[in-house]
């Protein structure tokens, strides 16, 4: 990367390593955050792509407890699925490690002593919900009950999903152990508090800079500080997790964990310090952290608004002097028939159901052309594959096979020269690049739906120019307008075919080597390749091929 090159931070949602992703995960955070560090890679920049398996949240150790092994053994089997899904999906992290690495405990304890040496940190002692039955304290996701603001059963002790409000534990109506079923007690326990009440000016502050975001992730975020920020317990009387520190004097701390709603997003950064010592570079991470000029973006579902756009800048901000979120462009959810997403309660196909049916390219279009961005969605197989069928099949996808094809058979399989070239061409060329430059604007604005619809405007111009200037009609009669009209429609393509890259990275690589190149993207820029006259062109094969349900 050159020094004029801008860091870019893309940090990704940690998946609990409880079972398999769904197409909510996928189209909530994975394709997007893609989409985006792809774009940002074409541009130049110099970009980030972390994230990785959540090892130590609550739902692992309830599936742990109901199979009887590890929570170990759960986050063994699951996190090499995620690495499939990232392979198989062209997802482009730069590393997807998990929170059960030794560096990821050293850097969230790192942190817990910042926040405790400045002040932010201190002991309490406080009750917690503990099962008669199972004889153990139970964390916050052990304890379901009926939610106090809306009145939905099967609340947890930590957030309704419901209506999205974060809950403590003992604010439940009829509280459960998950456990064993027990009416749970509460008994005396002590434990480290984040003083979120002392951090509350300095976020709010800074929330109020945030003019660009979302409507729905600001409201949200400014709405949960609207209700005060209360002082939060940091730890937990609970086995699995990250120890603390060495050396804290909290009462039977060897018995205690750092608790994953404040280690969880820790991620991000000690999976930047993670890639940096693994590139033999242990100072390359602050690049993105103590860097003015560089900017960071957190993609996660809307139900994870409260922990990135409030929590975790308090965290920052209260650790010292590192930077904050540039955005949290948080999607909708992804609902079926009505219903969220849900590992958990099984709604929703896997990813590995849905590769059987699409390629990777026809499932990324179908999930981004529907992407969750400000309002929930409805996904049914049936709309995914129309979409396919109708509209990347049969104007991108036929437009390349039959241009190129043509190519062979009409110019000899190279590049031809465009000796008549006049306004019906050059106002082509001009559209073209009109809408790149709109998908340009909008990926960089993280408003990737829009950025789509310009590529895709731009492919279907391209149908009408052919259309109306009949290459297999002119071939005839008029051999230097025939090769124009093909030179215009391949430079077409080309300039096109960086717009859909960040998109389609599969079929961009195949269609940039049918136009002479290697199918790399990385630093080019975003105005497309044109292959030079005589260029010797591929013969094409179809890219799409069409979804049967």
């Amino acid at each position: 990367m050159t020094d004029a090159a801008k860091p870019i931070l893309v940090a990704v949602a940690w998946p609990y390593a409880n079972g398999p992703l769904h197409l909510g995960h996928i189209a909530g955070a994975y394709l997007p955050a893609d989409i985006f560090a792809r774009y940002h890679r074409i541009i130049g920049n110099d970009v980030l792509m972390v994230s990785g398996s959540d090892a130590h949240g609550t739902p692992i150790t309830v599936r742990a407890d109901e199979e009887g092994v590890t929570p170990r053994d759960v986050v063994e089997r699951f996190h090499p699925q995620f690495l499939s899904y990232w392979r198989d999906l062209g997802i482009s992290f730069d590393l997807f490690t998990s929170t059960m690495t030794d560096n990821h405990a050293q850097v969230t304890q790192m942190l817990f002593t910042q926040l405790y040496d400045n002040g932010f940190i201190t002991e309490r002692t406080t009750q917690q919900f503990y099962d008669p039955d199972a004889a153990k304290f139970l964390p916050d996701r052990y304890v379901e009950g009926t939610c106090p603001a809306c009145g939905a059963a099967g609340a947890r002790g930590d957030q309704c999903d419901a209506c999205g409000k974060t809950l403590d534990a003992t604010d439940l109506i009829d509280p459960r152990s998950k456990l064993s079923g027990a009416i749970p007690e509460l008994k005396d326990t002590s434990h480290y508090f984040i003083l979120l009440s002392k951090l509350e000016k300095a976020v709010s502050e800074w929330l109020a800079g945030r003019q660009d975001w979302r409507p729905h992730v600001i409201n949200w975020a400014n709405g949960f500080i609207g209700d005060g920020l209360h002082d939060r317990a940091i730890t937990r009387d609970i086995a699995w997790g990250v120890p603390l520190p060495d050396g804290v004097g909290l009462e039977g701390a060897d018995e205690k964990r750092i608790y994953v709603w404040f280690e969880a997003v820790v991620g991000y950064l000690s999976a930047s310090i993670e890639w940096a010592n693994n590139r033999g570079e242990p100072d390359a991470w602050k690049r993105w952290w103590f860097n003015d000029d560089a900017e960071s973006y957190y993609f996660v579902g809307k139900d994870n608004i409260p922990f990135h756009a409030v929590y975790w800048p308090a965290q920052l901000i209260g650790a010292g002097s590192y930077n904050l979120p540039t955005n949290v462009p948080a999607n909708q959810y992804v609902t079926f028939k009505g219903a969220k997403a849900s590992k958990s309660l099984g709604i929703g196909k896997s990813v590995t159901d849905y590769l059987s049916v699409f390629s990777p390219d026809t499932l990324r279009y179908a999930l981004a052309v529907n992407l969750p961005e400000t309002n929930d969605v409805d996904l049914t197989d049936e709309e995914m594959a129309r979409r396919v069928n109708d509209e990347l099949a049969a104007t991108w996808g036929n437009l390349v096979n039959r241009v190129f094809t043509m190519a062979q058979s009409m110019a000899d399989g190279v590049m031809p020269a465009a000796s008549v070239r006049d306004t019906t061409d050059e106002e082509l060329i001009a559209l073209v690049n009109t809408q790149v430059s709109e998908t340009a604007a909008a990926i960089a604005a993280v408003e990737l739906r829009v950025g789509l619809r310009a590529a895709m405007r731009g492919a279907q111009a391209v149908n009408i120019y052919l259309n109306e200037l009949a290459p297999w009609k002119t071939a005839k009669t008029d051999t230097e307008r025939t090769l124009t009209t093909l030179h215009v429609a391949i430079e077409a393509i080309a300039r096109l075919n960086v717009a859909f890259a960040p998109y389609l990275p599969f079929s961009a690589a195949s269609i940039d080597q049918l136009c002479g190149f290697d199918g790399e993207f990385s630093g080019r820029g975003f105005t497309g390749r044109v292959p030079d006259v005589g260029t010797p062109l591929g013969t094409p094969t179809p890219l799409f091929a069409k979804i049967e349900l």
